[in-house]
């Protein structure tokens, strides 16, 4: 047997995946389906990879009095996110689509994603802590999605991920609450 023969075996045999989910203009609606689902998922992916670099950025450049702890928070969260970005990309392939195949198309996935616009660290913080949260919420929709679809390893997935987001903003804020000591 050739190689060309395995080719052409392997040709047979298996199927292309189902579509890679590219649209010009989406009207995004909230019928439950597979199609939105993995819709979803993949602006979802796309925020997590935003995040993921947020944070990291955030990591080297924050300047603050309590730099060594939030430096090494900042870098457990980013190696999250791009853990928690594997994982929702490794779902949507699950399910027989693709993703975008470069990082231009994975940025137009999730154009709403909230911009660090100061070098003042309280106000980076505070910008990382909304992104944060709405991602966790965004979680929490695409879970809604997945449950009227039948897709579980998706529900728990995501139940997962979103506790990321919650615990860490939560961790964040208590951080950056003024002592009220007496």
């Amino acid at each position: 047997m050739t190689s060309s023969d395995l080719g052409s075996i392997f040709q047979a045999t298996f199927q292309p995946p189902t579509e890679e989910v590219v649209t010009e203009e989406v009207i995004v609606t909230k019928e439950a389906n597979t199609q939105n689902l993995v819709y979803n998922l993949i602006r979802y992916a796309s925020f997590l990879y935003q995040l993921n670099t947020q944070a990291h950025l955030l990591h080297i450049n924050i300047e603050t009095p309590i730099f060594l702890s939030i430096h090494e928070f900042l870098k457990e969260q980013y190696e999250q996110h791009i853990a928690d970005f594997d994982t929702v990309s490794e779902l949507v392939r699950s399910m027989d689509f693709l993703l975008p195949m470069c990082q231009c198309g994975l940025m137009d996935a999730y154009k709403e994603f909230d911009s660090v616009g100061s070098n003042n660290a309280r106000e980076a913080l505070v910008t990382y802590i909304k992104n944060l949260e709405k991602g966790a919420f965004m979680a929490k929709d695409i879970i809604h999605m997945a449950r009227e679809v039948d897709a579980p390893d998706v529900e728990n997935e995501l139940a997962v991920i979103l506790n990321h987001g919650f615990k860490s903003a939560w961790m964040l804020k208590a951080t950056l609450r003024e002592a009220a000591l007496v």
